[in-house]
């Protein structure tokens, strides 16, 4: 049977992996998080710009009349 200190030294090594990993987990949940708040206001900004185009569209139509 192993000794206890071996079997010490492996359950920290699993334990930091498990930790790393949960980490990395975090950092890649939050940016996924970040980047879909910048899409939903970056797609808000294009909508915007899109009815402004068609404002202006329908006023230089009127404008050429």
């Amino acid at each position: 049977m192993a000794k206890k200190s071996q079997l010490t030294a492996v359950a920290v090594k699993i334990g930091t992996a498990l930790g790393r990993a949960d980490r990395t987990a975090r950092t890649v949940g939050e940016a996924a998080k970040v980047a879909r708040e910048q899409l939903t206001e970056l797609t808000k900004q294009v909508e915007a710009l899109a009815r402004e185009l068609k404002k202006t569209r329908e006023r230089l139509k009127h404008a050429v009349r």
